[in-house]
């Protein structure tokens, strides 16, 4: 009890670090959980990839239902909705199946490294269609943690040996195109939605995209599999808790940063998520080297600088 008293009463800086760090852990293991929804360990097929991005939706969805009908009334009007409509597919209906996708051709701690483009396009975008002002010291941490990424995707972890690399550049690019995606939404809710709370953005926005949902998974023949295919309950225990927490969990606590702080320090949880990704691959067969070390090392140095040096100067000049 002390200690929920204790978080309550913490500034909403120390909080949105705190959530930024715990999505970090969560998201950054939620890629193995997609490559073990589609395989077994011994590379087995499951589910396909657009099933795995649909259960996830519908999964979500399911979970969320609740708070969705308790405040649909909250939307008034018809740019709400579509502006909520916006954040719901864009944020996770398109992402989701194209992470899975990408995940087919490249391994889950490469898909985590390309996950930091987020903070670029959320810059951008916020740049050009918002017209969000972006101070110097913030572009010049931005430079400095893209960098770090391109450090860390330079020494990219070595692949366990059931991990086949496709030498297509479509995987890569569908991760990019995720990423544009999640800076179209995290603008969104930064501009469009100030009135609505994280659970309300949350669960409507799940609410909105659950049925055409479900109707990707039958058309998908995602009952067959479950019906069919011997590995199909381990791959739903996978999928379960990459949807439940890494998803509905993880999207409304990342709603509750965006609330408390800006849309760039929101999406530099991307630039920790390739740390957590790397670590977890230790465990299945992947290795970490002193060039990772380094390029993490940048990487942290980039999201102090855009978040914190202003600060920190104020405080010691």
């Amino acid at each position: 009890m002390l200690q929920i008293l204790n978080f309550i009463l913490m500034t909403k800086e120390t909080k949105s670090w705190i959530l930024l760090i715990l999505l970090a852990c969560i998201w950054g293991s939620s890629f193995i959980l997609m490559k073990k929804g589609m395989f077994t360990a011994s590379n087995e097929p499951i589910f396909s990839d657009p099933q795995v991005g649909a259960l996830r939706m519908v999964i979500a969805g399911l979970v969320l239902l609740p708070f969705a009908f308790k405040c649909y009334k909250k939307i008034q009007t018809f740019k709400e909705f579509f502006c909520l409509a916006i954040v719901g597919f864009t944020g996770n209906f398109f992402p989701a199946f194209l992470f899975t996708y990408a995940e087919t051709g490249i391994s889950s701690g490469y898909a985590g490294m390309l996950n930091s483009f987020t903070p670029i396009f959320t810059m951008l975008i916020g740049f050009l269609v918002f017209k969000n002002k972006l101070t110097l010291i913030q572009f010049i941490g931005l430079i400095i943690g893209s960098l770090g990424i391109v450090l860390l995707v330079n020494n990219a972890a070595v692949q366990p040996e059931h991990i086949q690399i496709k030498s297509s550049l479509l995987p890569v690019l569908a991760v990019v195109l995720a990423t544009f995606f999640y800076g179209i939404s995290l603008n969104y809710i930064k501009y469009t939605l100030q009135k609505f709370q994280a659970i309300e953005i949350t669960s409507l926005a799940f609410g909105i995209i659950f049925i055409p949902s479900v109707i990707v998974a039958l058309l998908l023949g995602t009952t067959e599999t479950i019906q069919t295919n011997s590995f199909a309950l381990q791959g739903l225990f996978y999928i379960s808790i990459l949807s439940i927490v890494g998803t509905a969990l993880a999207v409304m606590l990342f709603n509750i940063v965006i609330a408390n702080s800006s849309t760039l320090f929101a999406s530099s949880v991307t630039y920790f998520i390739p740390i957590v990704a790397v670590f977890i691959g230790l465990a299945f067969g992947e290795k970490i080297t002193l060039g990772q070390v380094g390029a993490m090392v940048v990487i942290l140095l980039g999201v102090f600088v855009a978040n914190y040096w202003k600060v920190l100067k104020e405080k010691m000049f």
